[in-house]
């Protein structure tokens, strides 16, 4: 009885359907007229005896169906936030709705929802509570290690088969060490992009430079910067640039001419596009210095200090700043990423001593 009740309560408040039509020209044959119907509401006793079912009927239909074969499917999500970039709160809601799609169908044992979230948008949309994270259990943190990184950016110089054939690389001999991959970073890069005993390899300097203020390398920017570098030295090889001895193929200058188009990308694509409230903030940082602090920032944004803090609080979760000093005397670093894209100075901004 109370299944019924809750039926007809259902029905009454959740009376939408979403209809197609499509009909079809009997002369040339062309769609003109068929129509399809999918309700919200769950279908009455009457009409599930005549075969319509609900949402979840189709799944377990789709689940015994998967099971009498020995199946089983993976749906896997991805670029979600993509799909619902315009908005925050859309964004907020249809995951949370996701997440209890992917709670409804653990009965389903046959059918698996694969969700890939970036850390970031899940932060957000649980920031302000979601019971259903509750109910997943089963979930991987994806974080890009430097020697990762090396893998892939190694992958990706031998799937160019003329390098290869000319510099007669054995693939599999490659990908099977780690140290012949480093091996052969160094056959083509040179050691060092800034000279000296104290400075960063090459591998390290370009991993640093697409690091944000969480310390976390996304493979999209270190894949922009390897793009960059090689347009970056056909330009030099254009202008008459002089060829790079031995094996090398790019000359250690044209590094640092590569990381303003990384860094202007990331501005706009990411922090602009995806936080446009932050935008007015980040504007007023254009050619300060790279590390500044509340006093500082309270001056430069027109807000008062504690108001400066939050703020830049925010920045620091967006991977904007990274928090440095002591927590009363914190100081805000903006790290190489978005360095270029505001023409930052190097250095520590000094409060103004009346």
């Amino acid at each position: 009885v109370l299944r019924q009740v809750q039926a007809f309560a259902r029905r009454l408040l959740n009376p939408k359907s979403f209809e197609t039509e499509l009909s079809l020209d009997p002369t040339s044959g062309l769609p003109t007229g068929i129509i399809g119907r999918i309700s919200l509401a769950e279908p009455s006793g009457e009409l599930r005896d005549q075969g319509i079912s609900s949402v979840d009927g189709m799944f377990e239909k789709v689940n015994s169906a998967l099971g009498s074969s020995g199946l089983k499917i993976w749906v896997l999500l991805d670029r979600l936030d993509v799909a619902f970039a315009e908005s925050h709160k859309l964004e907020a809601n249809a995951i949370r709705a996701l997440m209890r799609v992917y709670s409804d169908l653990r009965g389903q044992p046959n059918i698996s929802l694969k969700i890939f979230l970036r850390e970031d948008i899940w932060n957000r949309v649980t920031a302000g509570g979601l019971r259903e994270a509750s109910h997943i259990t089963r979930y991987e943190l994806m974080a890009w290690t430097p020697p990762m990184l090396m893998n892939l950016a190694m992958r990706r110089l031998l799937s160019n088969d003329i390098l290869v054939s000319e510099m007669k690389i054995d693939k599999d001999e490659i990908l099977s060490s780690a140290q012949k991959q480093e091996e052969l970073f160094l056959r083509i890069f040179p050691s060092q992009v800034e000279q000296g005993p104290q400075k960063a390899t090459t591998f390290n300097w370009m991993v640093t430079r697409c690091s944000d203020g969480t310390g976390k390398t996304a493979p999209r920017e270190f894949i922009h910067l390897l793009r960059c570098i090689r347009d970056e030295e056909i330009k030099r090889l254009e202008r008459g640039g002089p060829t790079v001895d031995g094996e090398q193929l790019f000359d250690r200058s044209v590094f640092k001419l590569a990381l303003p188009t990384v860094s202007s990308n990331r501005l706009n694509t990411y922090l602009y596009a995806e936080y446009p409230t932050e935008r007015e903030f980040l504007e007023k940082l254009e050619g300060q210095k790279a590390e500044q602090n509340p006093e500082t920032l309270a001056s430069i944004w027109g807000v008062d200090r504690d108001d400066a803090v939050k703020k830049a609080g925010e920045l620091v979760a967006l991977g904007f700043f990274e928090q440095r000093g002591t927590r009363l005397e914190p100081t805000f670093w903006v790290p190489f990423l978005y360095r270029d894209g505001l023409n930052m100075i190097q250095g520590k901004a000094e409060s103004e001593v009346e």
